[in-house]
């Protein structure tokens, strides 16, 4: 029987020790068992501590001496005090030193300088943090001096007095009324001069309606940009959930022909009357990315020339309660729909007699001139800043608690 051998075999291996002596000298670190109550408190040295003296040198004077005998008034019976008591109409002169003491340094165009040995004097450089690039430190200089400006204008007293405000309001009127137009012009485009003007008015027509803007990132539908669709002004957003995840179910109509009806009854119909059924069908699902709860510099407006002759000429503005951008959502095989609709068929109806009076109570802000005391009278506010009116619980920001939708539930 043969044996097998491996290459490590024909290695030997020799293992040579390296013993260290022994320390010349004992170690210093050595763990000897202390008691704790051996150690001195703090307050052990607090009566030396009171008994040293502390090195300070401080004249009777405090560093400020004061030679009274300057003063002839002081040691003498009927001496002149004209140099203590000063004449108001007939001050003495100050040195220019003590008169520069005396200035206000923000009202310097100059900035405050270091003298020098050679009689010159260097500015102070402005104070820029460490590591920052030279382009920007003039641009700061600029912003300082801005920056100051507007802080003395608003350190101005304003005169908020009841005659004040009642001057300040005719004042308003009268440069409404009194405005040239040629004085008018636009403040980036030059050329541009105003040929007409408007009266800003509350549009009391749609006041009572919610309007929310809402943005794409693509254009909905299924046709391409270049094509025409007149069904998108006339689509239906339809609040939906799946899996604890919230988004808005699309729809639009089937041909151009229903969307124009509908837009067509739409504007023709009068209070009480209905109107047949129009079909939406489903298209895709957005979800939200972002959702501003405030809107304060966005408007729906609408120049009126009074032709209608139903009301006078005016720019009549409503404001935006929301403003929300979607985008497509993933298609989902698995997503569990609570409710899903392939189809919604909308069609008008009369209003109900809660629905009048919310309406009413809406169009009540800019119709009736009694409205912040009605509503201060109907309306308790509590300590968390909540108004409780009609049984729905309002807060400050605007949201409402109670049963305010779908919507209020998912936004």
């Amino acid at each position: 029987m043969s044996l097998r051998k491996s290459k490590l075999d024909l290695l030997v291996r020799v293992r040579y020790s390296n013993p260290l002596p022994a320390p010349p000298c004992p170690p210093k670190l050595v763990d000897i068992p202390t008691n704790p109550l051996r150690y001195a408190q703090p307050t052990f040295i607090n009566v030396v501590t009171n008994d040293t003296p502390l090195p300070m040198i401080v004249d009777a004077e405090c560093g400020m001496p004061l030679d009274l005998g300057r003063w002839e008034y002081l040691w003498e019976e009927n001496g002149n005090d004209d140099t203590l008591n000063p004449d108001p109409d007939n001050l003495p002169s100050l040195d220019p030193k003590d008169r520069l003491l005396l200035g206000d340094p923000s009202t310097y165009a100059t900035p405050y300088t270091i003298p020098t040995t050679s009689g010159t004097s260097t500015p102070l450089p402005p104070h820029v943090p460490w590591l920052r690039k030279t382009e920007y430190l003039s641009r700061e200089g600029v912003q300082r001096t801005s920056s100051s400006h507007e802080s003395k204008q608003l350190l101005q007293p304003i005169n908020v007095s009841h005659e004040a405000q009642l001057q300040t309001i005719e004042a308003g009127f009268t440069a409404s009324t009194s405005l040239d137009l040629s004085t008018l012009s636009h403040p980036n485009k030059t050329g541009v001069t105003a040929i007409q003007s408007y009266d800003v008015l509350p549009d009391a027509d749609i006041w009572a309606n919610a309007y929310d803007l809402f943005r794409f990132n693509e254009r909905p539908g299924e046709r391409p940009i270049d094509t025409e669709d007149p069904r998108l002004d006339c689509a239906i957003l339809r609040p939906m959930e799946s899996d604890g995840d919230h988004f808005l179910a699309y729809y639009l109509t089937k041909e151009d022909a229903d969307a124009l009806e509908f837009k067509e009854e739409r504007f023709a119909l009068k209070s009480g009357e209905e109107n047949r059924t129009t079909a939406f069908h489903f298209v895709r699902d957005y979800e939200t990315v972002k959702i501003e709860q405030e809107v304060p510099n966005e408007f729906l407006l609408v120049l009126d020339n009074g032709d209608a002759g139903e009301r006078g000429p005016g720019a009549y503005y409503k404001n935006i309660e929301r403003k929300m951008t979607l985008k497509k959502k993933r298609m989902n095989q698995n997503d569990t729909y609570a409710d899903k609709w392939q189809v919604v068929h909308i069609s008008h109806v009369a209003m109900s007699s809660d629905e009048l009076e919310e309406r009413n109570e809406a169009l009540a802000e800019v119709v009736d001139p009694l409205y912040l005391f009605s509503r201060d009278a109907e309306g308790e506010v509590d300590a968390d800043g909540e108004v409780d009116i009609g049984g729905i619980e309002i807060g400050t920001e605007g949201d409402a608690e109670g049963d305010g939708g779908i919507m209020a539930e998912i936004f």
